[in-house]
């Protein structure tokens, strides 16, 4: 696939996510419904993550998300190493909702010993009634994090060098009680990379679905595909050394378990790093050479600040 192909598809996918999004006031516009309040849909997801990337599902106003995740080794690497139990990744977090369409979130991982943080807000969701209903909700993030390990050259190690931003459209439905799904369009900039011909901005196409079982569980699937020749220099993306020669698409999957004040998400991936320049950038294990982790994500919520009545 040559560079402009890919940056015309790439180019699509924005206008496309936009275009559903923001557009749709002027699709609906013609739509009397009459005397039918507007109602917003919600629970499309069970948590503010699909499972590595955000969801288009926010915490409530004034609600302290306290969150646990987990990745062990690869299940492939036999007993000894009790199948991947013995090693372990992780990464708590701490989102806080500002308002019921903006949430604001820090965490720290282990995996290349990372800081994170992010603004996540929603200028529409989903609704049905009313004049101009809306058939999806839009949801906009960005995020950056600061990795605390000498870095890969060392004698450059200033500070800016470690940083690297994410930003992000998702757009998403709930299209019935059980199933919802979402699109997403992220770029991943990256202060420094490991060769000069390695581009520094990478972008990834995601899809996030979800699937309820029953009552308290749910199916759920998480994939980001990379476009890799975006670049100018799309000939080198697979020198030794390079960016992209190891880089796999992130793919997890797994179920959603609703205990009460916890949402459980057992699942199985190909990725240790737990926010987006980690998962993206740095997932190096492939499904299809048996190279797969189990995780966890543990997520329980406070309320720590009541709404008026």
């Amino acid at each position: 696939m040559s560079v402009k192909i890919s940056k015309l598809i790439y180019t699509l996918g924005l206008i496309c996510l936009a275009q559903v999004g923001f557009a749709q006031d002027d699709l609906l516009s013609s739509i009397d419904n009459g005397d039918k309040p507007k109602e917003y849909i919600k629970n499309a997801f069970k948590s503010s993550r699909v499972i590595n990337g955000h969801s288009i599902e926010f915490i409530g106003k004034g609600v302290l998300d306290v969150r646990i995740l987990h990745r062990f080794g690869l299940l492939n690497s036999g007993f000894s190493n009790l199948y991947g139990l013995d090693q372990a990744t992780m990464r708590f977090g701490f989102d806080y909702g500002v308002l019921n369409n903006l949430t604001v979130g820090i965490g720290r991982s282990t995996f290349d010993k990372e800081w994170d943080a992010f603004v996540k807000y929603r200028p529409i969701q989903q609704s049905t009634g009313g004049s101009r209903p809306s058939p999806v909700s839009v949801v906009l993030v960005s995020g950056m994090t600061a990795s605390t390990t000498p870095g890969i050259y060392p004698e450059r190690n200033y500070y800016t060098n470690k940083l690297a931003y994410y930003h992000e459209i998702i757009v998403g439905r709930k299209f019935n009680e059980k199933f919802s799904a979402q699109l997403s369009s992220t770029l991943v900039h990256l202060n420094i990379v490991p060769l000069s011909t390695d581009p520094n901005n990478i972008y990834a196409l995601g899809l996030g679905a979800r699937y309820k079982l029953s009552k308290r569980t749910a199916f759920v699937v998480d994939y980001h595909y990379i476009l890799r020749n975006l670049g100018e220099n799309e000939e080198n993306n697979n020198t030794a050394g390079s960016l992209f020669s190891t880089m796999k698409n992130p793919l997890s999957i797994g179920f959603d378990i609703e205990t009460g004040g916890h949402v459980f998400q057992l699942h199985f991936s190909n990725c240790s790093g737990m926010n987006e320049k980690a998962f993206i950038t740095k997932t190096t294990s492939s499904w299809g050479k048996g190279e797969i982790r189990f995780g966890f994500n543990l997520s329980r919520v406070f309320t720590v600040s009541k709404p008026k009545a």
